[in-house]
């Protein structure tokens, strides 16, 4: 079918006749002045003349804010719609412009197809992105990405518009006058439609615990990142093609023995060393609660799937039992790490040393909201039982190995220089150590981290550690590789935002083939961001749970809070009441986020904070 393409405020036609006779394309130019009007204007009766008899629909008196109205339900769906330096006219300023551009946009959206692209061209710095240049304050700007956003556009692709290239074009309109205006340093804005924001409904999971089905219901901040599959074999995902990459590396040096389908979602709580609020707790009702009987050593068995029985307890940095008093009996927690597994493996001592056990799958965690911090990741753990006197030689070859696949994953899209080092953990504070790191250290002591630097950033990307308790026999050493492969696959492939590997939107994952790694393209170019303040009391006496506010602050936004910042922390001399304010930014890394939007979840995060934190708001 012919590609259907709608030119708004064309003035004198010398852009749409630019375009006519294009093949495989139906043109629809229109103009807001009457035909009477329009052909006033120098050359615009040849060009109007030249479209009609290049089989081009010409149509005047067009209010670009109102286009269903003009055309019939079923001529609605064009591909394309260009809208080439629009204005209100005379001296109308930029609110007015803004306005202008809101019911543009809204139009547009009734008459486009879903895959549809819409073209504004604006003069240089009108804009208000960091493509002009030079750029005008914000609120100086046409503002026309958030302006887009209200009516679920994003910004895809900026260039120039080289109007010297455009055969015959004569740009008009200058004050609403047959005058021409500057178009140096002009720039053609291309936007198209957003996956709408989500809205979450609860979601239960089903899992078996002890040869019996129970379901329990996700945390909510968590909902969208169930059951996606990144991991499986028909998953086309960066994290599955870096995990395949990192196997067929590891395997040419060590026998290797995958044993992720005995990994269980949940673990009966506590977490020995972990601190609580950085686990996501589940309860089960009691109908629905699995005996915790003992299998030897003491790790409940419960804490496998029904598949194989491979876990035997831990009781030193362990996932030791439930304690009396601390939790009750039905309550477990969504794994935070795989290491646990890794270790009951090693215990088992059901293969043959040397032999490397590869484990990988989502885990979980509560954390702050930093550009580094995730409350889901793919882990990928390798743990190996070797003879005593060779765990150093066998961590170099480890390591080797590891680092060599990370400098092939990123050679393959980039040709930035990569710098991979191991560095003792002692060399860090815990206030230093990656979020990734961090709660790693909690769950049992680390020798060293594995550190991957770009010409950007630094990222701890795995742990590597050593145990000698972990063995029956004492000839033999447990040495143990931890990845996140998240960030493995932001480093290969250039991305910025690990909010980007969850998203919904399909422009993502077309940009990687089956087993293919490339640097990512994105398609939601400057966001728009918006900020809020929130201030409140806190209740007398007791220790304000920031972990638990950012986790609300996720959940109601959907992730699109980027920034929690302190501003101001206040204790009355007279009543020792503690006030703190909180500056929160809301930005989307690939769906349109609008100010109105972004205002509301501000709304419902206040009101959640009260009830769940018992604040007092300001």
């Amino acid at each position: 079918a012919a590609r259907r393409v709608l030119l708004l405020g064309e003035g004198n036609f010398s852009f749409a006749a630019s375009l006519c006779g294009a093949a495989g394309t139906c043109l629809v130019a229109t103009c807001y002045e009457s035909e009477e009007e329009a052909c006033g204007l120098g050359g615009a009766a040849e060009n109007i003349r030249r479209l009609r008899e290049g089989g081009a629909e010409v149509l005047f008196s067009v209010d670009c804010t109102k286009l269903k109205d003009y055309f019939l339900p079923g001529k609605r769906g064009f591909d394309c719609i260009y809208f080439n330096f629009p204005h209100c006219g005379r001296k109308a300023g930029v609110v007015k412009n803004r306005e202008l551009l809101a019911h543009f946009f809204h139009s547009s959206a009734e008459v486009l197809t879903e895959e549809g692209e819409v073209h504004v061209a604006l003069c240089n710095g009108q804009g208000g992105t960091p493509a002009d240049q030079p750029r005008r304050e914000w609120h100086n700007s046409w503002q026309v990405v958030a302006v887009a956003a209200g009516a679920g556009f994003i910004l895809s692709n900026v260039h120039p518009f080289e109007a010297e290239t455009i055969h015959g074009y004569k740009c008009t309109g200058y004050r609403s006058q047959d005058k021409s205006f500057c178009v140096e340093g002009a720039l053609n804005h291309v936007f198209t439609r957003s996956t709408p924001l989500p809205c979450f409904k609860p979601l239960s999971c089903e899992v078996e615990l002890e040869r019996r089905k129970v379901s329990f219901q996700v945390p909510q901040a968590l909902v969208d990142k169930f059951n996606r599959g990144f991991l499986e074999l028909n998953s086309n995902h960066p994290v599955r093609t870096i995990k395949e990459k990192l196997t067929a590396e590891l395997s040419q040096a060590f026998p290797l023995q995958d044993t992720d389908c005995c990994l269980s979602l949940l673990h009966p709580g506590p977490l020995n060393g972990v601190c609580h609020s950085n686990v996501f707790w589940i309860t089960l009702s009691p109908e629905e609660t699995p005996s915790t009987e003992e299998v030897p050593n003491g790790l409940p068995k419960a804490v496998l799937s029904s598949h194989t029985e491979i876990c035997r307890g831990r009781d030193r940095n362990g996932w030791g039992n439930v304690q009396e008093g601390h939790h009750n009996s039905h309550q477990y927690c969504l794994r935070p790490s795989l290491l646990p597994y890794a270790q009951a493996v090693i215990q088992r001592g059901a293969s043959l040393p040397g032999t490397l056990h590869v484990l990988s799958g989502p885990v979980f965690r509560k954390c702050l909201i930093t550009p580094s911090s995730t409350p889901v990741f793919h882990e990928m753990v390798f743990a190996c039982a070797v003879d005593r006197g060779t765990e150093n030689s066998c961590i170099q070859m480890l390591v080797k190995n590891i680092e060599s696949s990370i400098r092939a994953l990123h050679q393959t899209v980039s040709s930035f220089k990569l710098s991979i080092r191991l560095e003792e953990a002692t060399n860090f504070g815990t206030a230093e150590l990656s979020d990734f790191a961090a709660l790693e250290s909690q769950l049992s002591d680390i020798d060293s981290l594995i550190c991957v630097e770009t010409e950007t950033s630094s990222s701890c990307v795995g742990i590597v550690r050593t145990d000698d308790d972990e063995l029956e026999s004492s000839e033999l050493v447990a040495v143990f590789a931890s990845l996140n492969l998240d960030l493995l696959a932001m480093l290969a492939c250039g991305i910025a935002d690990w909010r980007m590997l969850w998203t919904s939107d399909s422009r993502f994952l077309c940009q990687f083939p089956r087993g293919e790694l490339r640097l990512f393209k994105a398609f939601s170019l400057y966001p728009p961001s918006y900020v809020h303040d929130v201030s409140f009391w806190v209740p007398d006496g007791e220790q304000f749970d920031e972990v638990a506010f950012h986790t609300i602050a996720r959940q109601v936004s959907g992730e699109m809070v980027t920034s929690i910042q302190l501003l101001d922390s206040f204790q009355q001399p007279e009543t020792g009441r503690k006030s703190l304010c909180y500056r929160l930014t809301f930005q989307s890394c690939d769906k349109a986020l609008s100010c109105q939007e972004a205002a509301e979840m501000q709304l419902l995060l206040r009101e959640e904070i009260k009830q769940r934190l018992a604040v007092t708001l300001r």
